[in-house]
């Protein structure tokens, strides 16, 4: 394997291991938010009852997680930004000019028979 190919291997893991520690900083800006609300009654609520508030917090934070991606599907953005990362991307592009030929050969040769 090229160097090239191992750092680029190396750069995916690390993009990877980003994406779930945005979670784990999402949890932490939660708990921090809760830490600045500790002398309100709901502050109290969470914090003298932490074992069962905890587990409630996370579940609400997938569940929040959840439909945020859910929203994220219905709106088409993730498709919309493959789309523009496969535009800009040389091979993809390259790859999808070449189906198109091949379409447009078997349309031809269709027509041909």
């Amino acid at each position: 394997m090229t160097h090239r190919k191992r750092l680029i291997r190396w750069k995916i893991y690390v993009d990877r291991a980003k994406m779930y520690i945005g979670y784990v900083q999402f949890l932490m800006i939660v708990f921090v938010l809760l830490e600045s609300y500790k002398d309100s009654y709901f502050g109290h609520l969470v914090f003298d009852n932490i074992y069962l508030s905890m587990p409630i917090i996370v579940v609400l934070f997938v569940v929040g997680l959840l439909v945020v991606g859910r929203i994220d599907t219905m709106l088409g953005l993730r498709e919309e930004e493959l789309r523009n990362n496969a535009d800009a991307n040389p091979v993809i592009r390259e790859i999808l000019e070449n189906t198109k030929e091949l379409k447009k050969e078997i349309e031809e040769l269709k027509k041909k028979i």
